[in-house]
């Protein structure tokens, strides 16, 4: 079997993973985005790129003056082939000959390159984009905006006005704020095993509110950045992986892909009423994962969809959150911007904390 027709099977796979697997994919049809008048969004129907349009010269310039040390945090986690994955999804690099080109010149040069092969926007450190969550209605899957599957311009070879690039062309710089509700409840959250705000895994209102009172910051407000640390993520600790044999990882994979602590849909909702542009979290959803992939609720990823198809409030899941963590750096300047991939359903990246 030729590379090429490797990596062609593995999409197949991952595209009939996505249809057979995640759940509610053949249930009714749900008309909420079109009874609550979800689109046109705040910024008109032609917008592509959702809440980090509200980023003003103001804001940034507030959240540079939260640089006091001169530290730098790097938040992304390493891309590898044996890193925990969501279901079937995969990375896979290759370095096609060693080395790739042949010497040339007086000078004898030689030069590598390589060969990536899996979900490229929904792998590690990730950036959930427009395109990534959508909501099966009777007039067809909508997504952010009022964009529907079978729009003009969107097909399996890129998402058109959904695609992840349109938010790329703006980029955030913000004020970061770190909840560390490791620190707040006394340890690692546990995984969710009741659909309820008072499972201790589930993070609503009054723990965002007490933690920002906690650690003695001001309160979230519009054009903030907000960062949830579980815990969770220490299971896939960036800095020991590589220390582990195959069975410890195998072992700890399972034990982090089987579900996730978070935000509860009624906190999700309280940072869109706050204005926020971005959240995210140390685990693979930022929200709360339970029982059949409810959380607060039974509705599956409910924040995705709230915040994100519904709100264009994108989202960061996997962030290295430990030097922040580490260092109590409660608030911070956070920038970050999605690689410029064209049509693509998220991006790959290393955002950064400067405190």
């Amino acid at each position: 079997m030729t590379v090429f027709t490797a990596n062609i099977r593995l999409a197949l796979a991952s595209v009939a993973l996505v249809c057979t697997v995640m759940p509610g994919a053949a249930s009714a049809e749900n008309d909420q985005p079109l009874t609550e008048n979800w689109a046109p969004g705040e910024w008109g129907p032609d917008d592509k790129a959702g809440a980090v349009n509200r980023t003003t010269p103001a804001m940034v310039l507030s959240a540079v003056k939260l640089v006091k040390l001169g530290k730098v945090a790097t938040l992304g986690k390493v891309y590898q082939q044996d890193a925990p994955t969501f279901a079937e999804r995969g990375w896979r690099l290759i370095i096609p000959g060693l080395p790739t080109g042949r010497p040339v010149g007086e000078q004898e040069a030689v030069y590598n390159d390589e060969f990536v092969s899996g979900e490229i926007g929904q792998i590690g450190t990730q950036f959930d984009g427009p395109g990534h969550i959508g909501v099966n209605t009777s007039k067809g899957l909508f997504f952010y905006n009022g964009r529907y599957l079978d729009d003009a311009g969107i097909s399996s070879y890129g998402l058109g006005p959904l695609g992840v690039e349109h938010v790329a062309k703006i980029g955030f710089v913000c004020r970061g704020v770190l909840l560390d509700a490791v620190a707040y409840h006394g340890g690692r959250l546990p995984v969710p095993v009741e659909n309820s705000v008072d499972d201790p895994g589930i993070i609503g209102v009054a723990d965002i509110e007490a933690m920002v009172q906690k650690q003695g910051i001001d309160p979230i407000g519009e054009g903030d950045c907000v960062f949830l640390y579980t815990g969770h993520g220490d299971i896939w600790d960036p800095s020991r992986w590589d220390t582990y044999d195959a069975a410890e990882k195998q072992k700890r994979t399972a034990e982090f892909n089987a579900g996730g602590p978070g935000f509860g849909i009624s906190a999700c909702e309280y940072l869109a009423r706050k204005k926020i542009i971005l959240w995210g979290g140390d685990t693979a959803s930022s929200e709360a994962v339970a029982n059949n992939f409810g959380g607060e609720n039974l509705q599956p990823f409910e924040c995705h969809i709230k915040m994100m198809t519904r709100s264009g409030i994108w989202n960061i899941e996997n962030l290295d959150l430990s030097q922040l963590v580490a260092d109590k750096a409660y608030e911070f300047l956070f920038t970050w911007s999605p690689l410029k991939i064209k049509g693509a359903t998220g991006s790959p990246g290393n955002p950064i904390a400067i405190y």
